[in-house]
């Protein structure tokens, strides 16, 4: 039988690994597109952004799936696509809503954050898919209405991450929503 000690303590090196994953995906996502498309780099970096997000995946899964296992399998699997799918950004922003509500719901990361979280997820999930067919002009990462349509993304995923690393989570708690 499992200690609370010892749930405690893995959900602890989950938020960890859950914070470092997090500025590692944000730091080499940004360091990339800085760099030339078609670069050996670009390519190896992308490789490196596609197993963050994996390891992002599982890691809140782990921390989450208490609170709604359909969702946190949904979101994990929303997290996978999103390593391997060329719309990666819908699936990420579809799987950062699922985690960021289960989060919100477990009351596991303070509540402003969490809803941080969910408001910028769900403001890329609106956006993109009209970006996509052509509704809002889809400019790329040169353009300043792309930074801060994910502004409010980057703020929160560092928030988040920071939050992880220092204080982990709280054990989660069933709480209507």
């Amino acid at each position: 039988m499992t200690t609370h000690a010892e749930t405690h303590s893995a959900r602890l090196t989950y938020a960890r690994v859950a914070g470092f994953a997090f500025i590692f995906y944000i730091a080499a996502g940004i360091f990339s597109m800085s760099l030339p498309d078609g670069s050996p780099i670009v390519d190896a970096f992308g490789l490196l952004l596609n197993l963050s997000a994996l390891v992002l995946g599982v890691t809140l899964y782990m921390l989450t799936r208490e609170h709604g296992p359909a969702l946190a399998l949904l979101a994990l699997a929303c997290r996978a696509l999103e390593a391997v799918h060329e719309q990666s950004p819908i699936f990420f922003s579809i799987g950062s809503l699922l985690f960021c509500w289960l989060l919100l719901r477990g009351r596991m990361i303070p509540i402003t954050l969490a809803w941080l979280g969910v408001a910028a997820s769900a403001l890329l999930i609106v956006i993109l898919p009209l970006q996509l067919a052509e509704v809002i002009p889809g400019a790329g990462w040169a353009s300043s209405a792309t930074w801060m349509i994910w502004m409010p993304m980057l703020v929160f995923e560092l928030a988040l991450a920071l939050w992880l690393l220092v204080k982990g989570v709280a054990a989660p708690q069933i709480i209507a929503v």
